[in-house]
Order: structure tokens, then sequence, then C-alpha cells
């Protein structure tokens, strides 16, 4: 089922950057795994269209990602100011310090003068208990310290990663820099709807990783129903489903057939009818990480 009407691809956040919907995300894509999967995986990706690469410095990819960019800027005409840059600190380096030494080892892996986005990745700080007060402290001191980096130019948007609700609206008490975005597990079997609420009334971006449940969603009944009806994969009429409620979606994988089909996911519309039925497919659970217990 085709729609004519011109698909919301981009979304503004609070600075009037733009950020793509769809994203290539770059989890597991290593060069341990293939010496030329990261550049390979990029290279399918910008020659797609794709336009936002998130990625890590816990996903140990940094380095590959950047030497790969410097020869696809060329081979592709594509300059640097083209492309949507993310990078998280890691739950180890959740302090002032960490943050930025973090960052600024993220700067020279990607062989980029700036990120375009920079997110705390987990609420937590590793090797405490989920319920350790420190817990608060760690991520006050890392937020000031990706505050102070926006104002140095070497971030232009800062957000948040498997935070909840509680989470946000502490750091909204003492953050003279508003999060722009919150990247957590998101899909019909977590449509954390409230979350998703909080996101638009704050004027956070809100997007989704693991948007197939880690694959179980490819095997449920009515969204292969769904994705046959509209003669769409069924990843494809997930990820619709996400973008569809203004939620951005960074699809992984290293199969160049699906990096292509996944960023075909914009040009049909899911009708009402459809789109509440995959919204009661929530059964709140989590596939990947439960943040809700720390504290």
């Amino acid at each position: 089922m085709m729609d004519n009407t011109p698909q919301v691809t981009k979304y503004q956040l609070q600075n009037g950057d733009l950020i793509p919907l769809i994203g290539l995300g770059t989890f597991k894509v290593r060069c341990n795994i293939n010496q030329d999967l990261v550049y390979d995986t990029l290279d399918t990706a910008i020659a797609t269209g794709y336009r936002l690469i998130d990625t890590a410095s816990c996903y140990r990819n940094e380095k590959d990602i950047g030497e790969a960019l410097r020869k696809l800027y060329v081979k592709h005409d594509v300059k640097r100011s083209d492309l949507f840059i993310t990078s998280k600190i890691a739950p180890k380096d959740l302090s002032y310090e960490g943050a930025i030494t973090s960052c600024m080892l993220s700067l020279t892996d990607l062989q980029t003068d700036y990120l375009d986005l920079c997110l705390i990745h987990w609420p937590g700080r590793s090797k405490l208990q989920p319920d350790d007060e420190q817990h608060k402290v760690y991520r006050r001191e890392a937020w000031k310290a990706l505050e102070e980096l926006v104002t140095k130019g070497c971030i232009r948007n800062i957000g948040v990663s498997n935070y909840t609700v509680e989470h946000i609206q502490e750091l909204l008490e003492y953050a003279v820099i508003a999060p722009s975005v919150l990247q957590v597990e998101f899909h019909p079997h977590l449509y954390q709807e409230d979350l998703l609420s909080f996101c638009s009334s704050h004027h956070v971006f809100l997007q989704a990783y693991s948007s197939l449940g880690t694959g179980e969603l490819l095997s449920v009944e009515k969204v292969n129903e769904l994705a046959k009806k509209y003669n769409k994969t069924s990843a494809q009429l997930l990820l619709r489903w996400a973008t569809q409620l203004n939620i951005g979606v960074l699809p992984k994988s290293c199969s160049p057939a699906h990096v292509i089909s996944n960023h075909g996911c914009t040009d049909f519309v899911i009708v009402q009818d459809d789109m509440i039925a995959i919204n009661q497919m929530n059964i709140n659970k989590h596939y990947c990480w439960d943040p809700t217990k720390i504290k």
C-alpha cells in the first residue's frame, strides 16, 4: 500500500540541527569478525542514502569506522558535514573526567573535529549496585562534562540512552543544556507510550534501538500478516511503525541486502487501525537491558 504524501525523513533538534529518522546502527559491526566488514557495511549504507552513523566507545569499532569514513568521503563525494555521527559514554566512564576522556578519544578514533551527538550510554556506573545513590552523582558529573564539550565545539548535541522518565526528570532539574535525544529499546512488545509522550512534551527526540526485538518480532504472526498486506518485509513494517510515530530507528545489519531494504521503510503509510493493532501488541518486554532498577 503506497502513499504519495511526502514522508518525513528528518527531525529538528532543539538547536535546529536535523537528525535523520533512519540511521545505521553499528553494534557488533567490527573488523575482528571480518577485516573488511566495517568498510563494506558503511560503503553500502552511504551509497544507499544513510547519513546517520550510530556507534559507541564500548562497541570497539570507532577506529575502523573513522578509517573507513576517511576513504568513503572521497569515494562517494560526501563531506563530514553531510553525516550525523553519534557516539556514547560507556558506563565505566560515567564521571566528569571519564566523559571528557572518552569523548576526546572518540573524536580521535573517528577522525573528526566534532560529534553531532554524544549520549550517556547507561544511567549507572559500572561495578556499582543498582540501588547505589552514587549513580546520581556520576550522572550529574558526566552531564556537566558533556555541556562543557558543547561550549567548546566538540559536540553539537547531547543526550542520554536507556534513561527512564524518572532519570530524565532528575536530569532536567540541573541541566543547563537540555537533552536533545533519548535512545532506548522500543518496539511493539515494549511500546513505552508514557515515555514517548514525555519526550514529545519536552522536545526530546526518541530513538529506538532493537526495533525488531532482537529478531523475536520477525516471527510474530500479526507482524508477518501486516507485512504481507503492505507488500513489505516484516523488518520494514516494524521500522515504519516507529518512524510513523516520529521515532528514529537504528537498524543494524552487516548484510548488504538488509542494509538496503531497511532504509526503504518510509515509502508507505500504515493505516491508523493497523497502527493501533501494532500498539496493542505491547507486553512490556525488554529483550535487551532493563534500566528501571538503576537508582
